[in-house]
């Protein structure tokens, strides 16, 4: 093995006013997973994470819920520990951007900065809020787009029309916090110097060492830095005005800095309150040329990660360190669509705990579905229980379980040394699991987590071909003294073999890991542990049962949609048929519904985005509904009244609040209106359902009143 590593571990920090979702899981649990492989390895890791905790959202959050800011950050975080906990995700430290080390360090970055002729002021002109008496950023300024007209776009780009612009250019803009026209107000800002020729030849510099970055985010840091015109690379204004929440800008009264120079800080920051807890000199760990600082981030921040930080940590100087690494990982979706919560492909991390699913299983799927590469992964229900039943519990579990029991109940549990009898099985068979131990180390270090646990499940594949090729259950059956020589080779064989895969297996799933050791009655496994086996002699306690297989059921209730209704049995009918039901009574005077009824019913406008055919099914149609701030996937049972072709591009009327319905094409995200007869339509009298349209000029996402 190499000489041990000084690696200092972090993630990227959650915004601190909402709780986790389940992408920020998938990315703690690919870093866990590395974290705890480097540390079997017998390497020096320190893991920090912490809560951003600072900037205008959160203290407009903070004031709708009536709680100070401080109170506000302090309740999310008091609910993060049962969502790391119960994934098994094992950080050192969670701290907090909000805490008197990430002012110093933030003042003290600042100070150096400044220092080296990086920091200038410049007044600036924006929007202000009368109202609210506060500057107004893009997401909180509202109005017409100043290209195509249409009501109600944000201060940056128009969604009906794609144009980008400025919050000065829109037509009667409002503030969306204060319904307020906002007045144009100057203010001095303070800018670090991002396009100083000798930061951007720095800059150049560290995309271009080997390895630092992945090849499509070293060239997306490229194009930023190669940006000509508009798309030229520019200073980052990096203060922002009182009222604000977050860290004083030293000597600049009622100036703030914005909240992403404080937050990447945050990393060090919380690595310095771990240190003093530990014991740790945090000045001398970073300044020791041989440390690592390595990140785990998600796409949508690589700007602020290879550009803002490594410079700011360049120029503030010695003790700090520039990123070693940046690894970034792209989004996960649900059954190839974004996660929605009101669409119904949202994962809630706690409900998925909450219905009894295993941790575990979700730490393997999402660990299988990744690679080093910035991708999406997708979440499918039916390729999660099938991934999970077949490669954990039908291969791997599965070699533990038909082999244990014999060696307990035949050979007190006592396993026969690798050599003499077993020797011929051990070389063969062991080898091919423990030469391969050195390139699936490669492929955990490299992120290729997928890659690994094919790799692993195809030498469980070997292990359940030897079982099943010497059938230990029919070896226990003969008496014979060589029949049970043979048995206590295979069973011992096989055991050495599923400890292997367990040892291959722990950084993805350390719980079960855990209860492997405690089976087998062994320490610990480390990473040297492969090129071993277990002693002749060696006693393993009794075998329980180690992990379940997927219930579908948990699937159904992990989205929250209604259980399929039980098939109803067969009847053989023996009387007459009864004659046709007459037609239904109008409904009763008294079946009317409240205005309070009415009002749960949430319809929208929705644009018919797409429509096509769907394979397999007579009357549906499967939608795309854009409804100007999200779209949907709705099936309709329209196809005898309308081509997909003919639906494209019209509006229409959904009702919006409607639960998911999981259908076998997909998931139903809501129901369009139509109107219809009871009867089909006669011969030539035209369709028999009529879809509804608004009138025109009606927008996407309007409410139907």
């Amino acid at each position: 093995m190499s000489a041990p590593r000084k690696i200092f571990v972090t993630t990227a920090l959650p915004y601190a006013n909402g709780p986790f979702h389940v992408g920020h899981i998938m990315e703690y649990i690919q870093a866990d997973i590395w974290v705890r492989f480097q540390r079997m390895q017998g390497h020096e890791v320190h893991f920090v994470g912490a809560d951003d905790a600072h900037g205008a959202p959160i203290m407009l959050a903070a004031e709708k819920a009536g709680k100070t800011p401080e109170a506000f950050v302090a309740e999310i975080a008091a609910g993060r520990k049962q969502y790391l906990d119960g994934f098994h995700i094992r950080f050192d430290h969670w701290h907090s951007t909000h805490s008197a080390e990430n002012t110093q360090l933030s003042q003290d970055i600042y100070r150096r900065l400044s220092k080296a002729g990086l920091i200038y002021k410049k007044p600036v002109e924006q929007f202000y809020d009368p109202v609210k008496g506060m500057f107004l950023a893009d997401r909180y300024i509202k109005g017409e787009c100043p290209k195509c007209g249409a009501k109600d776009q944000y201060g940056d780009a128009c969604e009906n029309c794609s144009s980008v612009y400025s919050p000065t250019d829109l037509i009667n803009p409002y503030s969306t916090l204060s319904g307020a026209a906002p007045v144009r107000k100057s203010s001095e800002h303070y800018f670090f110097k991002l396009s100083d020729e000798a930061c951007v030849a720095f800059l150049r510099d560290w995309i271009d060492q080997p390895q630092r970055l992945q090849p499509q985010v070293a060239n997306k840091a490229r194009e930023w830095l190669d940006g000509e015109g508009d798309k030229a690379l520019g200073d980052w204004d990096i203060s922002r005005d009182a009222p604000y929440f977050g860290i004083e800008i030293p000597d600049a009264p009622g100036k703030y800095f914005y909240v992403w120079l404080d937050a990447p800080i945050g990393y060090l920051a919380s690595f310095k309150a771990y240190c003093a807890k530990a014991g740790i000199d945090f000045e001398g760990f970073l300044a020791d040329e041989t440390t690592e600082q390595v990140h785990f981030i998600g796409k949508d921040i690589i700007y602020f990660h290879t550009l803002f930080w490594p410079a700011m940590l360049k120029y503030a100087g010695p003790f700090y360190k520039v990123p070693t690494n940046v690894f970034v990982h792209g989004f996960i979706n649900v059954s190839g669509e974004k996660m929605s919560k009101s669409r119904g492909t949202g994962i809630s991390p706690l409900r998925y705990l909450d219905v009894g699913m295993n941790p575990e299983w979700l730490r393997y799927y999402i660990a299988a579905k990744l690679n080093a590469a910035v991708e999406d992964l997708d979440f499918n229900p039916e390729d999660f229980i099938a991934r999970v039943n077949s490669d954990l519990v039908g291969k791997y579990i599965n070699i533990a379980s038909r082999c244990a029991p014999f060696l307990r109940n035949k050979f007190d549990g006592r396993l026969l040394p690798m050599d003499g009898a077993a020797a011929a099985d051990s070389q063969s068979l062991l080898h091919e699991l423990r030469s391969p131990a050195a390139e699936i180390a490669g492929l955990f270090d490299s992120r290729e987590y997928g890659k690994a646990l094919r790799h692993i499940m195809a030498l469980a594949d070997a292990v359940n071909q030897y079982v099943d090729e010497n059938k230990p259950w029919e070896i226990a059956k003969r008496p014979d003294a060589a029949s049970q020589q043979r048995l206590h080779v295979v069973c011992s064989v096989a055991i050495n073999a599923f400890r292997l895969l367990t040892l291959y297996l722990k950084p993805v799933m350390p719980n079960l890991a855990a209860g492997v050791e405690q089976f087998l009655n062994i320490p610990a496994l480390a990473w040297p542990d492969a090129y071993a086996f277990l002693e002749g002699g060696h006693q393993i306690n009794a075998y329980k049962h180690l992990m379940t297989r997927v219930d579908p059921k948990q699937l159904d209730a992990l989205f929250d949609l209604p259980a399929a209704p039980e098939p109803k049995a067969k009847k053989t009918v023996t009387t007459p048929a009864a004659p046709p039901a007459p037609a239904p009574a109008p409904a009763a005077a008294d079946a009317t519904i409240s205005i309070d009824d009415f009002a749960k019913v949430d319809l929208r406008v929705a644009l018919i985005a797409n429509a096509e055919a769907v394979e397999g099914a007579d009357k549906l149609v499967k939608l795309t509904l854009d409804l100007g701030t999200e779209t949907r996937t709705v099936f309709a049972g329209i196809k005898s009244a309308y081509a997909p072709e003919q639906l494209k591009g019209r509006h229409t009327v959904m009702v919006a609040n409607l639960a998911p319905r999981k259908m076998r094409f997909g998931i139903s995200q809501g129901m369009v209106l139509a109107a219809s007869s009871d009867s089909p339509a006669a011969p030539g009298e035209g369709p028999g359902i009529f879809l509804l349209s608004p009138d025109s000029g009606a927008l996407p996402g309007m409410k139907v009143k």
